[in-house]
């Protein structure tokens, strides 16, 4: 079971304000949301997706995509992981974390990395300082150790570093500069489809862009 928290629309990706006009910040956010989504819910080792969040409108379209809904327990990001993946998916289960923005993921590179786990492993995101995904086999512990420098936090707790090639599950987005990557990589459709309508990926594709 995959586990995937999201704060409500209007608090979420602050450091990424200002890369599209305010009002269409919570519709980026949304869509990359979607778009992480839907590569989970795509993936053929994914038994099944949670989103943990508190935002009715982040709760209605990810339900329409076939994803369960978790109420955020409200003790931050880590507190929402374990929330998701102990309580509500079970510890018997094969659980993995994800963040929510990763609109350039892509179903088989979150297969490889959910067959490289043997007990607990994570991924770094691309700067190699952050985590993307953590996964644990059943019945060892998660234990998210998400926010600052938390590749070197989960490293230390025992985690096994995963580092496949994998780049649109290892490019996460917190900046503008992450979005021009991204476009590179080839976005999602909901993501690539409104970074479009607001002129920032004219020369792109959602298969990437163009050389």
């Amino acid at each position: 079971m995959t586990v995937i928290p999201v704060k409500r629309l209007d608090a979420a990706k602050s450091r990424l304000r200002g890369a599209v006009a305010r009002d269409r910040h919570p519709e980026l956010v949304l869509a990359m949301v979607c778009d992480t989504a839907a590569a989970v819910l795509n993936a053929s080792t994914v038994a099944g997706l949670i989103v943990v969040t508190d935002d009715p409108v982040v709760a209605g379209a990810v339900r329409d995509l076939g994803a369960k809904v978790a109420p955020d327990p409200g003790a931050g990001l880590n507190a929402a992981l374990r929330s998701g993946a102990e309580e509500i998916a079970g510890l018997g289960t094969h659980r993995a974390v994800l963040t929510g923005d990763l609109p350039a993921l892509r179903s088989g590179q979150l297969d490889a990395a959910l067959a490289a786990v043997s007990g607990r492993g994570f991924v770094p995101d691309a700067a190699g300082t952050g985590t993307v995904l953590l996964a644990a086999a059943p019945r060892v512990p998660l234990d998210p150790r998400f926010g600052p420098g938390s590749a070197a936090a989960h490293l230390a707790s025992g985690a096994a570093p995963l580092t496949g090639d994998w780049p649109g599950l290892r490019q996460d987005v917190d900046t503008a500069a992450d979005l021009d990557v991204v476009l590179r990589l080839g976005a999602g459709d909901r993501t690539h489809t409104l970074l479009r309508d607001v002129g920032l990926s004219q020369a792109c594709t959602p298969a990437g862009c163009a050389r």
